[in-house]
């Protein structure tokens, strides 16, 4: 562990020097690079000083330990010193765990209903809800960029983007499926129904990740659909992009203006490229992947949420917590803490430190 420390305070020292040159100042792009990186290093230098200080005061407690007047306070340094340097590895291990790139980016959320008619339409509008107030408690904000609302309330589809930083470490665990088990309100027997809500989460596509050729682009003009004033409703204002080499399609109506919907689709067709790139090199990884908290595609089922048991369930990780209600209204740490914690368990279970 040591070597790899060494390692990255020799690299933060070096990046620290390459940013004073002309060179790299004159050059946005390299400078943005290195600026990220020294960033991504920074706690880990940081720990390893402060470990060092302790192995330190270690090695002069144990010269002082056989001094006659000074040996009592020499044990008493190293009963203090000792849990203090075990403590401070086990946070090294976890800091040189490599980071994901896109952890502290803003994240694209869409969501989806699926199995249950009405009720999963109403269930993807009460995850919207309970992603959206999680935001605004971490003070991150978010912008829906398209919308289908449901006959009976929620939405079929709608896909936003949630700005803040370090929102896709927090929120890149809940992509996949949630199943919900509770009486719709469409319901007059009382029963139990069980309906399903697919979320997809990805890292917003930044312009050092991606370029675009516009070229590949087919666009299309349309009236927009949904709900969103006069203006929306009679102007051509809505914005569908085609990317012509993978078909992906995206879609924005969301503004009365074609330019701003015209920006906002290109910034989800970036993303939804760079995500596809990204999968396509974890699937050539394979080990990786395969280590991961699920997969992250958008048909595998991670979540059960309980209304009458008032309980939640995060099938991957075994993970149950008896207070739904709390989740439902944005409080997702304790859930979200879980799967880190776990995540960061099985990436040390298969690194070498």
């Amino acid at each position: 562990m040591i070597e790899r420390l060494d390692k990255v305070e020799e690299r933060y020292k070096e990046i620290q020097e390459k940013l004073s040159t002309d060179e790299v100042i004159q050059d946005v792009k390299k400078t943005t690079e290195l600026s990220k990186e020294l960033s991504s290093l920074e706690d880990v230098v940081n720990a390893y000083n402060e470990y060092k200080t302790i192995l330190n005061g270690i090695t002069e407690a144990k010269e002082m330990e056989n001094d006659k007047e000074l040996g009592e306070f020499a044990k008493e340094e190293l009963e203090r010193l000792m849990p203090l340097k075990e403590e401070k590895e086990g946070e090294l291990e976890i800091l040189l765990i490599p980071k994901d790139p896109n952890d502290e980016k803003n994240v694209i959320v869409e969501i989806r209903g699926a199995a249950g008619g009405d009720e999963a339409n109403i269930f993807a509008g009460d995850l919207f809800d309970m992603y959206t107030k999680y935001a605004e408690s971490k003070g991150w904000s978010y912008e829906v960029t398209n919308e289908e609302k449901g006959t009976s309330g929620g939405f079929s589809q709608i896909e936003f983007i949630i700005k803040g930083t370090g929102a896709y470490s927090r929120l890149k665990y809940e992509s996949g499926a949630h199943r919900v088990q509770r009486v719709p309100v469409t319901e007059t027997q009382g029963r139990v129904h069980t309906s399903t809500a697919t979320v997809l989460v990805m890292p917003e596509a930044e312009e050092l990740d991606f370029d675009l050729d516009m070229n590949e682009v087919r666009i299309d003009i349309t009236r927009s659909s949904g709900c969103g004033g006069q203006g929306v409703n009679t102007t051509d204002s809505a914005v569908r992009l085609t990317h012509i080499p993978t078909g992906i399609v995206v879609y924005s109506q969301t503004e009365r203006s074609q330019i701003k919907n015209k920006e906002k689709a290109i910034k989800i067709l970036k993303t939804r490229l760079y995500d596809l790139k990204q999968r396509e090199k974890e699937e050539k990884e394979g080990a990786e992947r395969r280590s991961k908290i699920g997969t992250g595609d958008r048909s595998e089922k991670i979540r059960t949420y309980n209304f009458p048991q008032n309980r939640l369930t995060d099938h991957r990780i075994n993970f149950t917590l008896m207070q739904l209600d709390r989740v439902m209204l944005g409080k997702l740490d304790e859930v979200i803490d879980a799967l880190i914690a776990e995540d960061q368990k099985r990436k040390l279970e298969n690194s070498v430190i």
